[in-house]
């Protein structure tokens, strides 16, 4: 596990939750909000591990409900369903390809949404649905998918920036002396 990783993901996701919430320029352009928090997901679940999806989920779940209409802990379990199954078969996605993970940020930012207006519904609440919700759900899944690559390489970028880096060290020291001949 690395913790710096998991520290660098959960304050992107705190500055995504705040940012969405106070900052409403996509809104009012498009008319609709970009969640950024199911793109962190895949992120997390392709680089770190379950405890740092879970946490995700938790802390993203919670931070999102607390500045959104959305009853408290609603979006805990589609985020952590949507990690869970790309953590489980993250050994044979190609995590270092933009289509892939492009094609994981749709993935991920369709199945958020209708996973939390599914859960909305089985509880009883009545969210406001229509026509224009179809369009707030694209906007929200084209979003998603053009900002998962550019996570990735911001994260990747931080990584090697900010991380610890291994030092690799040749099989020899370069300023040793080589004998030859008879001793």
């Amino acid at each position: 596990m690395n913790p710096f990783r998991t520290i660098l993901i959960l304050v992107a996701a705190f500055l995504a939750v705040f940012g969405e919430a106070t900052l409403p320029v996509l809104h009012h352009w498009l008319g609709a909000q970009v969640d950024l928090l199911p793109v962190l997901m895949v992120y997390a679940a392709l680089t770190a591990d379950i405890a740092t999806v879970s946490l995700l989920a938790v802390l993203g779940g919670l931070w999102f409900d607390a500045l959104s209409a959305n009853p408290l802990g609603i979006s805990i379990l589609p985020l952590f369903a949507v990690g869970f199954l790309i953590s489980f078969r993250r050994d044979l996605i190609l995590r270092e390809l933009a289509f892939a993970q492009f094609v994981l940020g749709t993935t991920a930012s369709a199945i958020v949404p209708v996973l939390s207006i599914l859960l909305l519904l089985t509880a009883g609440k009545q969210p406001l649905l229509g026509w224009g919700s179809i369009w707030q759900w694209l906007v929200m899944t084209a979003g998603g998918a053009a900002a998962t690559p550019f996570v990735f390489a911001l994260f990747n970028w931080c990584d090697r920036s900010l991380g610890y880096q291994p030092r690799i060290e040749p099989g020899f020291r370069p300023d040793r002396e080589i004998r030859r001949g008879r001793i």
